[in-house]
């Protein structure tokens, strides 16, 4: 078996309070859509960079108040580019992990949890 990408599932309740999380202040970008009809859940696709995830409205697709680990490189820079924003529900700090690495974690409206980790030079 290979594998040739990994894609986590995000279970969100609001479809507007995710866009202005994730879309607004995090910078992602929507790639796709989906509902079976007008009165239906939604399922998207969003995308930064090389990061892609799953948002989901569907009961059953995933577990609320999950984590994702995203390696990254810049990670001062987006961390100083998102207080700029002002956000008023999330204002994240830069912390030294311990497996010599600097880390940003955001949580988001509905208890899901992003963590940034730039490995230190």
């Amino acid at each position: 078996m290979e594998a040739s990408k990994v894609i986590p599932l995000i279970r969100i309740f609001d479809e507007a309070k995710a866009m202005e999380f994730y879309v607004d202040w995090l910078g992602f970008n929507i790639d796709w859509t989906h509902r079976f009809s007008d009165n239906s859940p939604i399922y998207l696709q969003i995308s930064k960079g090389n990061i892609v995830l799953h948002l989901t409205e569907h009961h059953g697709d995933c577990t609320p108040g999950s984590k994702v680990f995203i390696e990254c490189t810049g990670l001062t820079k987006y961390h100083e580019k998102l207080l700029e924003m002002n956000y008023r529900f999330n204002r994240p700090g830069l912390e030294d992990a311990p497996w010599n690495a600097k880390t940003m974690e955001v949580t988001d409206p509905f208890g899901n949890k992003l963590l940034f980790s730039e490995a230190n030079k």
